[in-house]
């Protein structure tokens, strides 16, 4: 349809809308240059088709060409297609010893032909098969810190080998170690630590000279010869903290032969260390300035021979070298590193960490979680991606549902399948007859889709080209029902020779009347316009009003540098849209952990993420400790990190879903006013309590209690006391008032007693009849009375 193609420069006057044709405005004089325009352009091959006077007539859509009178069959107007080359079925599981012609990717080969800017798409399925062998390298660090891991691991081999044979019955293990480069001031080098770097250190007096790398013991199914060779080890001692071990990865990721790696297998290296690793350029302190080269360098006797000649390898060599060899790297290391390592494999695809106990006690556990991690998710990746290419993935995991921009699946079972949509398009042309390829390979895994690409830029009609044509007034040359002349003549078919005026009619030369000839960039010569050229671009169109270099910028580059320009406006490649093409429409930068578009707090905008959700930042809007939806989000991770329960535990997606920093706390402390406290009941109704925080540079930082607290059973013995106590102090509490409001009302009875006796003494002494029936007499005058009786009987 060609309403639906058509770039239009749209305005409204009076009602009418005036567009800009895309095609026609390209000024194309060739079946080329206007396939190039846009991949809705079609040419016209038919011969004296449309105007005499111009050729951009014969560039237009295929729907207006066919209207205008241009025959179907000579419509040039190549599709982009792809074709299936090779297609095994995948296959379900692999058997023991039979493992090879496992087929875990399908189809295996394609080859697609595309036309620049039209995009075709082909369909990759992925399919993990069961009981798939596993070939494990141990890689150790042993510095002097290392000596109790060391003893940890002594029987490791027979009882990893008893797990792994759980998950798979083809198992094979290897083990190497590594210390740094024995060199200042990475070693002691001194005469007196030369044979022991431990000499004068009391608490270890004794251990061996430090070393790049030793394969001690190329992958084998003989378990037993691992714990011999554990058993053989001492640990060394080296002057810095950061360790060489990214020398060794290197040696044992590269060094295919001699570390045993078999093609048909699951290669996962075991990484285990207590410190951060030295980097690319830390070299230079020992004066080494020669870059890592990428290749193997052991010796006859297994060791690392460049390990003083050569810088630390980057990590982008690293990353490359890992992928290239299908070798998953697990970092085993402490927790205090743990934020570092958590960094460094969002740089190196495949890559994972976990958390080793301070004496590795929990190794085995580890590497099983690992492994069952690894499997549980594919993720596709692109190898030798010609620039010139543009490849958009849609992933449909094992739920069905489609997720544009995403290249992985997680939480698969073995024997899911999921598949992925791949979109391909070509932002140009490269030399005729060029051929390229790349290919497309689910991370970790041997099988990969092999793509070839071919490019359809030329026109079929070229093949009846005539030099010196009739057609051309014998003075050019005809191709595609157009003349190329000969130099010194122009015209539609070679009819003018320069400088002849005798023709001359300017008003063919003028857009409009009133403007400029040729739109002042150009002369009129035959009746047409040449444009000038020009140092900033080509300037073209009928009227050399056209030009490839007057289009919006973004930051001083036309079109972003993600489109073209054609006559004044931004034509953007596949994936970006906007007037200047800097918008891009990829969404998987905005897709976080847990599958939701920019985590459900936000929206994606160009390729970014932006937050709606008031407190919410992060690049998927990831981060939001004031979100209502906080708490409960990180009590998932609490459980599945600290308690191995809920509901991440049983699908195996805690270590995906929680990358938080995790810190078990005796008590829990809430003065920082920037963290959340949050709360929640367990099955066991224990309240559980932790804050959320998060740190200036980003790191999201929980911070719980070791264990819920839970209100303790009484001891029977002291309930029923506490009740008989209870009940006997109610009863005295009791008895007390009854004895109080009785000594009250005594009290009142006998103030009220004592008031009525008052009363009546009163009455008594004021009443005059009442005569008192006791006389009181003077003492004097009962004696003088008894003294006249006395006398009076003498006589």
């Amino acid at each position: 349809v060609a309403a639906r193609f058509s770039i239009c420069c749209a305005c409204v006057f009076d009602g009418c809308v005036l567009c800009l044709n895309v095609c026609m405005s390209g000024s194309a004089t060739s079946c080329e240059e206007c396939l190039l325009i846009h991949p809705s352009c079609a040419w016209c091959a038919q011969e004296e088709f449309g105007r005499a006077r111009t050729l951009t007539s014969r560039c237009d859509f295929s729907q207006n060409l066919l209207k205008r009178g241009c025959e179907p069959r000579f419509i040039e107007n190549p599709r982009s297609v792809s074709s299936t080359l090779k297609n095994r079925p995948l296959s379900s599981k692999s058997s023991g010893s039979t493992q090879y012609g496992v087929t875990q990717i399908q189809p295996q080969k394609i080859s697609v032909s595309l036309r620049p800017g039209d995009q075709t798409s082909f369909e990759v399925q992925v399919r993990p098969v069961e009981d798939y062998p596993v070939d494990l390298y141990y890689l150790m660090d042993l510095s002097l810190s290392m000596k109790d891991d060391l003893d940890t691991i002594r029987n490791l081999g027979t009882k990893l080998a008893e797990e792994m044979k759980k998950l798979t019955s083809n198992f094979r293990l290897g083990f190497g170690t590594f210390v740094d480069k024995n060199m200042s001031p990475f070693s002691y080098t001194a005469p007196s630590y030369q044979e022991n770097p431990c000499n004068g250190y009391k608490p270890f007096p004794n251990c061996v000279p430090s070393f790049g790398f030793r394969n001690l013991l190329s992958l084998t199914d003989k378990v037993d010869r691992f714990n011999e060779e554990v058993q053989k080890q001492m640990v060394s001692r080296n002057r810095d903290a950061p360790e060489g071990g990214f020398d060794a990865i290197l040696q044992a990721a590269v060094c295919k032969e001699k570390i045993g790696w078999r093609k048909e297998a699951y290669h996962l290296l075991v990484f285990a260390t207590d410190d951060v690793p030295h980097l690319a350029l830390d070299g230079k302190l020992a004066g080494l300035v020669q870059p890592h080269d990428g290749q193997c360098h052991l010796n006859d006797k297994n060791e690392y021979s460049a390990s003083t000649k050569m810088d630390y390898p980057s990590l982008a060599l690293l990353g490359e070298k890992l992928a290239e060899n299908n070798i998953f790297l697990i970092f085993a290391v402490t927790k205090r590193h743990y934020v570092l390592y958590k960094n460094f494999t969002a740089l190196i695809p495949g890559t994972t960490v976990e958390i080793l106990d301070q004496s590795s006690k929990n190794i085995i556990q580890l590497i099983v979680n690992a492994y069952n991690n690894i499997r549980s998710k594919v993720e596709l990746s692109v190898w030798d991606h010609p620039e010139d290419l543009s490849l958009a993935f849609t992933a449909t995991c094992q739920d069905g549902q489609s997720l544009p921009g995403l290249r992985k699946c997680a939480d698969l079972k073995i024997g899911d399948t999921v598949s992925f949509n791949i979109s391909v398009d070509a932002r140009g042309c490269p030399p005729p007859g060029t051929q390229k390829s790349f290919s497309i390979k689910p991370v970790g895994f041997k099988d990969r889709l092999e793509v070839s690409v071919d490019y359809l830029c030329g026109c079929s009609c070229t093949r009846y080209t005539q030099n010196n044509s009739s057609r051309c007034s014998s003075s050019g040359t005809y191709t595609c029902g157009t003349c190329r002349c000969e130099p010194g003549y122009r015209g539609a078919h070679c009819e003018c020779e320069e400088g002849d005026t005798s023709s001359l009619n300017l008003g063919a030369c003028r857009e409009a009347e009133g403007k400029q000839v040729c739109s002042g960039r150009g002369e009129c010569s035959c009746n047409q316009c040449w444009c000038y050229e020009s140092e900033f671009g080509k300037i073209y169109g009928t009227f050399c009003e056209c030009d490839d270099f007057s289009c919006a910028r973004h930051k001083g580059i036309l079109c972003s540098g993600h489109g073209d320009c054609h006559c004044g406006e931004c034509k953007c490649h596949a994936g970006y849209i906007g007037d200047n093409c800097n918008c891009s429409t990829e969404t998987a930068p905005c897709v976080s952990e847990d599958g939701r578009m920019c985590s459900g707090r936000g929206s994606c905008v160009c390729g970014r993420c932006q937050c709606t959700e008031p407190g919410a930042f992060g690049d998927t809007c990831e981060k939001c400790p004031t979100c209502p939806d906080a708490c409960a989000t990180k009590r998932e991770c609490i459980e599945c990190r600290l308690f191995n329960t809920g509901k991440y535990a049983d699908n195996q997606t805690c270590q995906r879903m929680c990358k938080d920093q995790i810190m078990s706390m005796d008590t829990l402390h809430t003065d920082d006013p920037s963290a959340v406290l949050c709360l929640y009941k367990t099955e066991n109704d224990c309240v559980m309590k932790f804050t959320y925080s998060e740190h200036a540079s980003g790191q999201s930082v929980l911070k719980a209690l070791q264990k819920p607290e839970c209100a303790s059973a009484p001891d029977a013995l002291t309930v029923v006391m506490a009740v008989v106590g209870s009940i006997l102090l109610v009863g005295i509490v009791l008895l007390a008032i009854w004895k109080l409001v009785i000594t009250i009302h005594d009290r009142r009875e006998f103030a009220r007693f004592q008031s009525a006796r008052s009363r009546a003494r009163y009455e008594m002494a004021s009443n005059p009849l009442y005569k008192q029936p006791i006389s009181t007499h003077p003492v004097e005058t009962v004696f003088h009375m008894h003294s006249k009786s006395y006398n009076g009987g003498v006589h």
